[in-house]
């Protein structure tokens, strides 16, 4: 069963929306709420502990219905249903991309549920202490050893989720680069460390390169055979595993119906476990479950990833906008910004569409952004007063964690106080000056949430997810594959052994340019 594969371009919605951007272009957004004093509350969707109010757009009810539109002729519906029935959406890979199972309880697979059952009881025994190093000591360090979706995840979330951790201490290994594992493991006891090597194919250069690192420096003062006791894997590859010396009953699985930007779900999320506990991973995957339900049956006109995947489409394709910013207003998500880089990137950043024709429109915003208020300080300037279009989603929750109430009242009042400038500006007042004029008319998303946990937590990663699927459909691309990072793998390949050879007249005539001659001499 092959996804829908229509040209957005060739629709009647697409051309009606091109009509109606010829008028919509030059709306000023306060006059909209000037003239409809039920814009705020009619455009906002309501959903558990979820207010996203979406009034802050350049769009009228008929721009929405015109994307409503859009997303029915594209055949949006029909690329749910396969999604979620499992159907191979993943052509180029031959593979499905079914995430969601991971996080259906109510449906689980039974191989998810045994790794959910292993993930448990090693999660479980590596908190209680039962698990012992190979001098009997408890462990107290745990090093995640991966890159990309092996990476990213798991170390936002834990990030994210440190209110909820355990006497456990987590540390994330990715780069490549030496320094950056040497300044990782140069505190470590190595008695009460266990490591996390996360690799698909177990042949994943950055990370089997840190991963050897690790585990020479790891048997310094000890035998080959105290690796088991400190070494695990997550991997669909369990032959290389064992080589490397972790025992089979440490082996955690991978499935090739997951993709690595969407799998810390899976058991890639073994470092969460531990620093969690796997209640409240469970509580995550549950989380993300709801808001799974939540895309699959609710009505478009009312289905948050729908509606934000839209008005970026909108913004990307009419507008001409190459951008989006997330500004979480809470410290705790900083790290989901560069999560969302790699979910969203890797996955619309293509050029052929699923007919293996180059499009001929623009795909995949660039997203970038940082946490309020710090951004306040930073590059709120460009988007007030700059000449580029920004959309930009705002998170905020109501509450914080340590309740502490001055703290919150003062970050709720400039999330909302930042998305309100952006909208007015100064327009329909006198400025005394050019230099503090605000056009205003930026265009804003605003997700407000009750509290963060692990719950609402896993809904927002998973609302994001749906909105990158969404795009990808309605851009007529394959979001589940990620070609492009294999040509730089590929050349990377070829040239380490021409940097390893003394041979420096021969590897500058093969490598494209002067830089590894220069690197060699310096």
């Amino acid at each position: 069963m092959s996804l829908p594969s229509i040209d957005p371009t060739t629709t009647a919605a697409w051309r009606k929306l091109t009509q109606h951007f010829t008028s919509a272009k030059d709306l000023k957004m306060q006059e909209l709420f000037l003239e409809d004093s039920s814009r705020a509350s009619r455009m906002a969707i309501e959903w558990k502990d979820f207010y996203v109010d979406y009034s802050k757009n350049r769009i009228t009810d008929e721009t929405v219905s015109l994307l409503l539109e859009l997303a029915s002729e594209v055949g949006l519906q029909e690329a749910i249903s396969q999604q979620f029935s499992g159907a191979r959406i993943n052509e180029t890979e031959d593979r499905a991309a079914l995430h969601t199972a991971l996080r259906d309880f109510d449906n689980m697979k039974p191989e998810v549920q045994a790794t959910l059952e292993q993930m448990k009881l090693f999660s479980e025994a590596v908190i209680s202490g039962t698990w012992k190093g190979h001098t009997g000591k408890t462990i107290t360090d745990i090093v995640n050893i991966g890159v990309g979706g092996s990476h990213l995840g798991p170390d936002m979330v834990v990030e994210a989720l440190q209110f909820y951790k355990n006497h456990l201490n987590l540390h994330f290994i990715s780069n490549v680069d030496g320094d950056h594992v040497q300044e990782t493991i140069k505190g470590l006891d190595r008695e009460t460390t266990l490591c996390i090597v996360v690799s698909k194919s177990f042949t994943t250069q950055e990370t089997l390169t840190n991963a050897h690192t690790v585990r020479t420096w790891f048997l310094k003062d000890t035998s080959e055979a105290a690796v088991a006791k400190h070494f695990v894997a997550v991997t669909a590859n369990e032959s290389e595993a064992l080589k490397f010396g972790i025992a089979s009953a440490n082996i955690f699985p991978m499935w090739n119906w997951v993709g690595g930007r969407f799998s810390l779900w899976s058991a890639v999320g073994l470092s969460i476990c531990c620093a969690i506990g796997f209640k409240r991973f469970e509580e995550l995957l549950k989380g993300g479950h709801q808001m799974d339900l939540h895309f699959k049956e609710v009505e478009f006109k009312e289905n948050i990833p729908v509606i934000l995947a839209l008005l970026s489409v909108w913004y990307t394709n009419f507008f001409n906008s190459e951008t989006e910013a997330v500004i979480p207003y809470t410290q705790y998500l900083w790290k989901f910004i560069p999560y969302l880089q790699q979910a969203g990137m890797e996955s619309n950043g293509k050029e052929v569409d699923r007919n293996g024709t180059s499009v001929s429109y623009q795909t995949g915003a660039i997203i970038w952004g940082s946490t309020g208020t710090n951004a306040q300080h930073a590059f709120f300037q460009l988007l007030h007063q700059g000449t580029k279009l920004i959309p930009t989603d705002f998170i905020v929750f109501s509450e914080s964690l340590y309740g502490n109430k001055d703290h919150q009242n003062k970050l709720l009042a400039n999330c909302f106080a930042q998305t309100e400038a952006l909208l007015q500006g100064t327009y329909g007042t006198d400025v005394a000056s050019p230099f503090k004029s605000f056009s205003g008319n930026k265009p804003t998303n605003t997700i407000l949430i009750e509290k963060l946990t692990p719950q609402s937590l896993g809904s927002l990663i998973a609302l994001y997810e749906h909105k990158l699927f969404v795009q990808g459909i309605i851009w007529n691309i394959f979001s589940f594959d990620q070609w492009g990072v294999e040509l730089g793998k590929t050349l990377a390949k070829t040239i380490l052994p021409l940097i390893e050879s003394n041979d420096v007249d021969s590897f500058v005539k093969q490598a494209p340019h002067q830089l590894i001659k220069r690197a060699k001499e310096k």
